[in-house]
């Protein structure tokens, strides 16, 4: 029994033997190495897979891993890609309706304008009569020769428009007044009116 446990021992030996004396120790160097030469500032890993993928087997491998990243970096940009393009829809979708927007409150100004300037119109009418039919009744008052004179001296577009405004008799009495050329200047023009 001794010989057989100095025999498996002897069989076991030389596979610890090599384990111990070479594997372990070369482990243990190479790790040294490489956080010497990462302290040195070499990129160990780059080198690594460099020279991994001159080698058939582990190139492969290194190869997969690299295209996996490829392929997942490509996946995650255009994940991106499409959340953009959707952002730029809605945003479209947001300028198409604030323009809709603009067009509707231009044609409401545009109307609101067009209104205001019917109203002005009306209202510059309005009390452009309204002061020529006050100034016309205070000509009603006036002495007849007195208004005369005055109707004389104005433009006659205006005094055409005050004799309009007054009564037909009052109108005969101060065209009366009126020096004959001037009265009949004006009553022609008055005539002509439409």
């Amino acid at each position: 029994m001794a010989s057989k446990n100095i025999d498996q021992k002897k069989k076991s030996n030389p596979l610890l033997w090599f384990l111990f004396a070479i594997v372990l120790p070369f482990i243990t160097v190479a790790i040294i190495a490489v956080i010497a030469f990462t302290i040195a500032g070499v990129d160990v890993a780059g080198w690594a897979k460099q020279t991994g993928s001159n080698i058939p087997g582990v190139s492969k491998m290194i190869d997969m891993d690299q295209e996996q990243r490829e392929q997942h970096g490509n996946e995650e940009l255009q994940e991106e890609v499409a959340n953009k393009e959707d952002e730029v829809k809605a945003l479209n979708r947001q300028i198409a309706d604030l323009k809709s927007t603009i067009d509707e409150m231009e044609q409401k100004m545009e109307k609101l304008k067009n209104k205001n300037k019917t109203l002005s119109e009306k209202e510059k009418s309005t009390s452009r009569t309204d002061y020529i039919q006050a100034i016309s009744s205070s000509f009603t008052d006036m002495d007849n020769e007195r208004a005369a004179q005055i109707l004389q001296n104005m433009e006659q577009p205006l005094a055409i428009t005050i004799l309009e405004n007054l009564s037909s008799d009052v109108r005969g009495e101060i065209l009366e007044a009126m020096a004959p050329d001037t009265a009949a200047d004006i009553t022609q023009q008055f005539m002509n009116r439409p």
